[in-house]
């Protein structure tokens, strides 16, 4: 069969991604830079009998998505920095109830209503840490279009396989770009789908502890009635104020993560392998550090990048393996120093005897980073070393 060439948008590319992997709900609000994927979302999934509705707010946007996946559609909405500031309360209603779902985030300058129109990676604590008190989440950062695409298929099978919702943190500038994409065909990508009960309705426990840790997920209006609640909750979905019950929950949505946590990581590697300064990087950035490091190895230096695509849970096994030959890392992010923080974190703990320090690069004037920036901070570094 001859493939499918589209020249495509990353927002085009993140649409076309989730109706592959079987999105049929899609509720949003419009905002820049997001705002193509609700437009073509709207247009195409009346065509597959999927549901596009546009709320009145990004808050109800987000409610209606975790109501819809209950009811056993693939669901999904898209926003930008202040949109994704209001959908946390809801967000972390899904993260404590299991709900899978899907959240883009097109990554725009802030905080308020900041820089609609230009790049930004300020989000990606937020995309961990946004919903308050202890849960989990899966975030993920492509860095091209076509990636974008087969990524977002990912993050559906990722929420659905382990029952989490899953943050996709697009960047304006992958958002807006348009690459060549070379279209999957008819079952090329594999798609997942949620765990359903195999006992009667009246046996069923939503929350279950079961041995894998994920309870399967029974759709409303199929005869299985339960109750879903933002209060902690026993097995049964009911409100609880016993202590071990209360901690039983909370330790089971961490051990979930935990647990599966090999599987979920992933890392680019890009001439890590003699590596003695590093580069950790995502989104957009890693195309610029990508350029930084074939430059700076034809000038001599032993430089390499680790990518991260996952942003969370945090690839360290990744990055640990990267530390084998490095003595110093860069950390290039459109921010004034986020994800740098958890590099500390983890070449602190990696470290052993050996000091390797580990240096900030931040733009964030809504510009994207140049090589020559990185080529300078590299420059610098090497007179160090």
């Amino acid at each position: 069969m001859e493939q499918q060439v589209r020249l495509m948008m990353g927002n085009e590319a993140c649409a076309e991604g989730a109706l592959l992997a079987g999105c049929r709900f899609f509720a949003g609000y419009p905002i820049t830079p997001s705002s193509e994927i609700a437009e073509i979302m709207a247009r195409r999934l009346p065509l597959v009998d999927g549901k596009f509705i546009q709320m009145e707010d990004e808050i109800a946007s987000m409610g209606a998505v975790i109501g819809a996946s209950l009811a056993g559609l693939k669901s999904m909405t898209a926003t930008s920095g202040p949109g994704f500031s209001l959908k946390q309360e809801n967000l972390g209603y899904a993260c404590l109830c299991e709900v899978p779902c899907v959240v883009v985030d097109v990554m725009r300058g802030g905080p308020s209503t900041g820089l609609p129109t230009h790049v930004s990676q300020a989000d990606v604590m937020q995309a961990r840490w946004g919903p308050h008190g202890d849960h989990s989440i899966i975030a993920l950062a492509p860095a091209s279009v076509t990636e974008t695409l087969h990524l977002t298929v990912k993050a559906f099978n990722l929420s659905e396989q382990y029952r989490i919702p899953v943050n996709f943190m697009l960047d304006e500038v992958i958002g807006h770009m348009r690459e060549r994409v070379v279209m999957p065909g008819p079952g090329e990508l594999e798609t997942v789908w949620r765990k359903r009960p195999g006992v009667a309705p009246e046996q069923y426990r939503p929350f279950a502890f079961t041995e894998d840790l994920i309870p399967p997920l029974a759709d409303f209006g199929t005869g299985y009635r339960y109750h879903v609640t933002g209060l902690i909750h026993d097995e049964a979905g009911f409100p609880t104020n016993q202590p071990k019950e209360i901690a039983a929950l909370l330790k089971r949505l961490h051990d979930k993560m935990e647990r599966y946590r090999g599987e979920i990581e992933q890392a680019e590697s890009f001439m890590t392998e003699d590596a003695e300064i590093l580069l950790v990087c995502y989104g957009s950035t890693a195309r610029v550090c990508k350029r930084a490091v074939r430059e700076s190895r034809a000038a001599g230096l032993k430089t390499g990048m680790l990518r991260l695509v996952t942003l969370w849970p945090f690839p360290e096994r990744a990055l640990r393996a990267c530390l084998k030959t490095a003595r110093q890392v860069l950390v290039p992010e459109l921010n004034q120093g986020q994800m740098v923080y958890e590099v500390e974190r983890v070449v602190g703990l990696a470290r052993g005897q050996r000091s390797i320090p580990v240096e900030p690069l931040g733009r964030y004037d809504g510009e994207l980073m140049e090589p020559e920036e990185v080529l300078a901070a590299l420059d610098r570094m090497a007179v160090k070393v």
